[in-house]
C-alpha cells in the first residue's frame, strides 16, 4: 500500500485522536466554511454537504495531487432540527433540556476528496439519554465540555454517564465513524496501522 499524504480538513481534537488510534499519519488543515443550513434543507443533506465544503476548501489550498483530503461534520438531530454546537450558554442549557430522557439521533458524514473523485459516507447512531435535572445540565455546562460539540455534550466525557443507551458506532457519535472512514482510506491506499489486514 502506497504511503498516499492524508490531509485532514478538521481541528477537531476528538477526529484527531480517531485517527491517531487508526495509526494514521497526517497533516491538520483545518476548512473554514459558512456553515449555515439551507431553507429546508433535510438533516442528512445538510451534514453531508457540510463535509463537503470542508474538504474541497482545503484541497483549494492542500490540492489531493499524491493523495487525499479527508473531512468530517457531525450534528445532533432531535423532531427533525439540527442542533449544532451551542451559541452560548442558555441555547447550550436548552438543548440539554430537550435531550433529557428522549432519543435522538447523531449524524456524520465523512468524506475523502482525491484525484479519484469524493467517496462520501453518512453514518447515524442512536442515543438516548437518561432524565436530567436542570441543577445537572448547570452543574455540566459549568465544565468545557459542551461548548464546541453538537448538541452541547460530549459522549466521551462526563456526559457519557447521561446516555442509556446506545444504538450503532459509538465513534460516530464521538465525531468519526472509525469503521467506514477505515474502509474509505483502505480504498485510496492511505495507510493505517492495519495496512496488513485484509476488509475480507
Amino acid at each position: 500500500m502506497s504511503q498516499a499524504r492524508l490531509i485532514l480538513a478538521s481541528a477537531s481534537p476528538r477526529r484527531k485522536e480517531l485517527l491517531e488510534q487508526l495509526g494514521v499519519h497526517y497533516i491538520c488543515a483545518p476548512a473554514d466554511i459558512d456553515e449555515s443550513p439551507s431553507v429546508d434543507e433535510a438533516p442528512s443533506d445538510y451534514v453531508q454537504r457540510m463535509a463537503q465544503e470542508k474538504a474541497r476548501a482545503t484541497a483549494l489550498v492542500y490540492p489531493p495531487l499524491d493523495g487525499a483530503v479527508l473531512s468530517a461534520d457531525t450534528i445532533v438531530v432531535l423532531d427533525g432540527k439540527v442542533l449544532g454546537k451551542p451559541r452560548d450558554y442558555a441555547d447550550a442549557l436548552f438543548m440539554l433540556t430537550r435531550l433529557s430522557g428522549r432519543k435522538h439521533s447523531v449524524l456524520t458524514a465523512v468524506c475523502l476528496l482525491s484525484v479519484a473523485g469524493m467517496a462520501c459516507e453518512v453514518v447515524e447512531t442512536e442515543v438516548e439519554f437518561l432524565p436530567l435535572s436542570q441543577a445537572l445540565c448547570e452543574v455540566y455546562l459549568g465544565t468545557d465540555e459542551p461548548w464546541d460539540k453538537a448538541g452541547a455534550y460530549g459522549i466521551q466525557g462526563l456526559a457519557g454517564a447521561f446516555v442509556h443507551a446506545i444504538n450503532g458506532s459509538y465513534t460516530n457519535v464521538v465525531g468519526l465513524p472509525l469503521c467506514e472512514t477505515w474502509q474509505l482510506l483502505s480504498a485510496q491506499g492511505i495507510a493505517t496501522a492495519l495496512n496488513n489486514a485484509s476488509l475480507e
